[in-house]
């Protein structure tokens, strides 16, 4: 996005310094991450920075609202997922935005979704160390804001998932972890914090205690779940045994509370408003469809890994739906081919990573993610045979 980087970055890019990336990456866990390393980073101008950080603001103006619950109680369709004893805000917020040019030209930021749920925090810190280690990043340039190191950010994120408790006690919870797209950032998370990864097959419950047994056979209780299941992949796996279920009543502390996942991934979409804010509407509430449907997309309110989602809307479509209560309709964003690479440019989407401190009550940007496509689409399916193109990391120009 910044030519004369963008272009000094390519000059100096060989592929042997990225296969090098994938391979220490690799080596250092030793496990193969479930998605693809974009070959670049991308190099954010002050001015996009500045309209993410406002954008963020904005959203987190309405998340932060002392009625937020009372406006999100519709996100449980099904009021036997309500899990109990949730806390007061969200400690996990990601917020996903597609880049396009505005009227005058200039690269800007629309939200596309958003997530009360922890995202890739430790591996998008190794991917910056790797990035930086490898790469010949220019001064003036930060995978975080307002000059937070790396060392802060994790001790940022042992505050929150840790804090004073035992780390024995405390477990990342998700379906046979091991085997999840997103694993290289449990092994991340594992040995950052020294915190155990379980699969939720393996909590063992006695009343309202939860323990879990380890290498030596000694129960070891759990006092915190950093909780990455998610409900959709839970309930599509019928094969799983159980003795423990998210929603039952117990001694824990929920360090990312299942009920965040509900209230805001996709639901507080259509509570939004905005410039930085793609227009969203629940289905069920519109009194006329808009007429130009092929400029939306068409989501599942809950839907695992992006499945449901409908590019190429009709009315016929939407008609034949068979609870269009848990749909909404969104504004698409026209991205722009942003990133200039070796071949054709790419489009991208940038995910702000904040979190919240429970002690200050304050709730920051701390870290980002980024998507490369040159497809229609982010995703692995739109760009089949292309390179540059994946999981990257936003470095924000000072």
């Amino acid at each position: 996005m910044i030519k004369s980087y963008r272009q000094a970055f390519n000059a100096q890019f060989t592929q042997k310094k990225y296969e090098n990336i994938v391979i220490e990456i690799t080596q250092k866990y030793n496990h193969v991450p479930g998605f693809k390393i974009a070959e670049t980073p991308v190099f954010i101008p002050k001015s996009l920075k500045n309209k993410l950080i406002e954008a963020c603001e904005d959203i987190m103006a309405v998340i932060e609202k002392p009625n937020f619950k009372e406006l999100t109680e519709g996100a449980f369709i099904d009021p036997t997922l309500i899990v109990p004893n949730e806390d007061e805000a969200s400690r996990f917020v990601q917020l996903d935005f597609g880049v396009y040019l505005d009227e005058n030209g200039e690269p800007s930021p629309k939200l596309i979704e958003l997530q009360g749920f922890p995202t890739l925090y430790f591996y998008q810190e190794l991917l910056g160390s790797m990035y930086s280690k490898h790469y010949d990043i220019p001064q003036g340039f930060s995978q975080h804001l307002n000059g937070l190191k790396s060392e802060e950010f994790v001790e940022l994120l042992r505050a929150e998932i840790v804090g004073t408790t035992n780390p024995k006690n405390v477990v990342l919870l998700d379906i046979e972890p091991e085997k999840q797209a997103t694993a290289i950032d449990f092994y991340c998370t594992v040995d950052k914090l020294g915190i155990k990864m379980l699969c939720i097959s393996k909590v063992k419950k006695e009343g309202r205690k939860l323990y879990y047994v380890d290498e030596a056979g000694q129960h070891v209780p759990i006092l915190k779940i950093y909780n990455r299941v998610i409900f959709d992949e839970l309930s599509q796996r019928e094969d799983l045994k159980c003795e423990f279920k998210l929603t039952d009543d117990v001694d824990v502390e929920w360090v990312g509370h299942p009920n965040w996942f509900f209230r805001i991934s996709k639901y507080t979409m259509p509570l939004l408003k905005g410039k930085y804010v793609s227009k969203s509407f629940y289905l069920d509430k519109l009194d006329e469809l808009p007429e130009d449907l092929e400029n939306y997309v068409l989501k599942p309110l809950y839907s695992f890994a992006g499945s449901g989602v409908q590019i190429n809307v009709t009315k016929e479509m939407i008609k034949a739906l068979p609870d269009p209560s848990n749909y909404i309709l969104q504004e698409k964003v026209k991205y722009h081919r942003i990133v200039e690479t070796l071949d054709e440019p790419a489009i991208c989407e940038i995910r702000m990573i904040l979190l919240r401190n429970s002690e200050t009550k304050k709730t920051r940007i701390v870290s980002n993610l980024m998507r490369l496509s040159k497809g229609e689409m982010i995703g692995v399916k739109y760009n089949k045979d292309k390179t540059w193109i994946g999981g990257s990391l936003g470095y924000f120009e000072d």
